[in-house]
């Protein structure tokens, strides 16, 4: 994984360990939504699902799956100002 990568997950855990999630939740939500793996571990498990997140949990994971699906780089030069100028 590259740095953006990593450091992308790392903010998006810290955004999830906010709202109140368990560290090993938290983390493989934000992992199996970048890498549209499936289940994660914890409360997002294989015997379980995102039902049990919040709405803005669920957000954050959606933006994390579109993060990884767009790719990083595409998706950050969408957002950069210097993109939109002339």
């Amino acid at each position: 994984m590259d740095y953006l990568t990593l450091k992308t997950l790392h903010i998006l855990s810290m955004v999830l360990l906010l709202t109140d999630l368990d560290p090993v939740t938290a983390f493989t939500a934000v992992l199996a939504s970048v890498n549209c793996m499936g289940p994660g571990l914890g409360a997002v498990g294989p015997s379980s699902n995102f039902a049990v997140l919040t709405d803005f949990q669920v957000w954050v994971c959606t933006l994390a799956m579109l993060l990884g699906r767009l790719e990083f780089l595409s998706v950050m030069a969408l957002l950069a100002p210097s993109f939109w100028r002339r």
